[in-house]
């Protein structure tokens, strides 16, 4: 899962970036809008809670979540979401797994139709690569702020499944039933959590290197930058030199 773990913390960066042009704001609340049709308490909706947490952690200003609850939970009139998965191959044969969530079925379909087509990809059919993933669920730590033995012991003791230094991140992976767990105890224990969110980890890896990887690389962050794609996954192994130097270009 080394490759999908890269990534992760390569989005964590982007998303500073993202912060800065409103467009992380615009996707949490799409998030907390879909989540709070769970319910609008957040104490009995876990997504919500996530969903709530993440935008505090994106400095969203209270009511601005509280409207986005409200919207959701049916309290107020508003736009309608909708969550749709598009599955499909990037160049070297990689699995690419997109998840979406738009009030406009058409224009998102086209708009991920023509970002693999642009980086040599291919969309493919509903289930042709979801297989190849399991739902997991990814906490992000600063390594800056918190040693890996620290972080080791309280991970392993709140029931998660794994912990990996990925750059300046410490990565704890959890069940998907495990997740909402982990991470309150993780919290509590007042480790320095950047960010946390339930993805897709891929079961089997394909390596890719050169034109294919630095293309790759292209397409998913273009995906990850159309504004109705919530959250991209892919199967691909990069060497991590090669990965560190296509990151500076992106």
């Amino acid at each position: 899962m080394s490759g999908h773990s890269k990534w992760s913390t390569i989005k964590h960066k982007k998303g500073a970036k993202d912060a800065q042009r409103s467009k992380l704001w615009s996707r949490l609340i799409r998030e907390v809008t879909i989540a709070a049709r769970g319910g609008g308490d957040p104490e009995a909706n876990p997504r919500l809670r996530l969903a709530v947490a993440n935008a505090r952690g994106a400095n969203m200003p209270k009511d601005t979540i509280e409207k986005a609850i409200k919207r959701g939970s049916g309290g107020m009139d508003g736009v309608v979401y909708e969550e749709i998965a598009y599955e499909g191959y990037g160049p070297g044969g990689v699995a690419v797994f997109v998840e979406t969530q738009t009030d406009n079925r058409n224009r998102t379909a086209a708009e991920v139709r023509h970002v693999f087509s642009k980086y040599n990809g291919n969309l493919g059919s509903s289930g042709c690569v979801g297989y190849l993933f399991e739902r997991k669920g990814m906490i992000l730590i600063d390594a800056e702020r918190a040693d890996m033995e620290s972080v080791m012991d309280a991970a392993i003791e709140a029931g998660a499944e794994d912990v990996e230094e990925e750059d300046e991140s410490l990565v704890v992976t959890t069940s998907f039933e495990d997740f909402v767990g982990v991470q309150q105890s993780l919290q509590e224990k007042g480790l320095p959590i950047t960010s946390s969110e339930l993805t897709r980890i891929p079961t089997t890896q394909t390596q890719v290197a050169g034109k294919d990887a630095e293309t790759l690389m292209k397409l998913i962050t273009a995906l990850d930058d159309l504004d109705d794609v919530s959250s991209v996954s892919a199967n691909f192994d990069i060497d991590d030199d090669e990965l560190a130097a296509i990151q500076e270009n992106l």
